[in-house]
């Protein structure tokens, strides 16, 4: 169930034109075709001004700042909202925060999160030309992978970033976020190297630069989807 204070947050959002879709289970994602839902952001207001993306998205971590939604809330530094370019065409979605990143309160900074700006970087990108995010924003305990209940109480606030940014493409780190946004059970081997539809957004799920860390053989194949990427981006590859 939504707390009250979480229902009367986002009754405020809507007034303002951000709009969520209803929470889900993974049991229920294949009944509301998560993967296949038509999800928008519209915006009105009595003058007819349009609110920009920054707006938007200060707007969101305003009222998720004190959020208490799941048994993690009690137990995180720092919530981990997610940072990069608002105008991104590229938005890395991780599963959730680590140690490093829930001190910081920064999306993939610790060893993992070195890596990926490697990755970034090897893809004539930087960090400040893309968006990074997580599934669930605040860290459970000893970096076990998300809960079901703990995605049901923030999967809302990936996809309302999403509805921001709308970029060209997503790159799901991992088999935690693949899987939750591709409502599928899926293995990540089995689901990289090609790109799904994400509600018009193409989306191409790769291993977590965690899992490089201990298979740096699997460093190919994840270079294999960063370059499918950047084809489909128009980036060239380093001479």
């Amino acid at each position: 169930m939504l707390s009250d204070d979480l229902i009367k947050n986002l009754q405020l959002l809507k007034k303002d034109g951000i709009l969520f879709l209803p929470k889900y289970t993974p049991a229920t994602q294949e009944k509301i075709g998560l993967a296949k839902t038509e999800y928008h952001t519209t915006v009105k207001t009595s003058e007819n001004i349009a609110i920009t993306k920054a707006d938007k998205m200060a707007q969101l971590q305003e009222q998720i700042k004190n959020c208490q939604n799941c048994k993690l809330s009690s137990l995180r530094t720092n919530i981990v909202f997610g940072e990069g370019n608002l105008n991104a065409e590229l938005f890395f979605v991780g599963e959730a925060p680590g140690e490093n990143e829930d001190l910081q309160g920064k999306p993939f900074v610790g060893k993992a999160g070195i890596l990926l700006t490697k990755i970034i970087n090897a893809m004539n990108l930087s960090r400040e030309e893309v968006y990074i995010g997580n599934i669930i924003k605040c860290r459970p305990p000893k970096n076990r992978d998300p809960e079901n209940d703990e995605i049901d109480a923030c999967i809302n606030i990936i996809l309302a970033q999403i509805d921001i940014i709308k970029p060209k493409i997503i790159c799901t780190l991992g088999r935690v976020s693949s899987k939750t946004l591709l409502a599928t059970d899926e293995k990540i081997s089995k689901l990289r190297g090609k790109f799904y539809d994400f509600r018009g957004i193409k989306l191409m799920p790769t291993f977590h630069p965690a899992h490089l860390l201990h298979h740096p053989e699997s460093k190919k194949p994840v270079w294999e989807d960063m370059q499918m990427i950047m084809k489909e981006l128009s980036i060239p590859l380093k001479k």
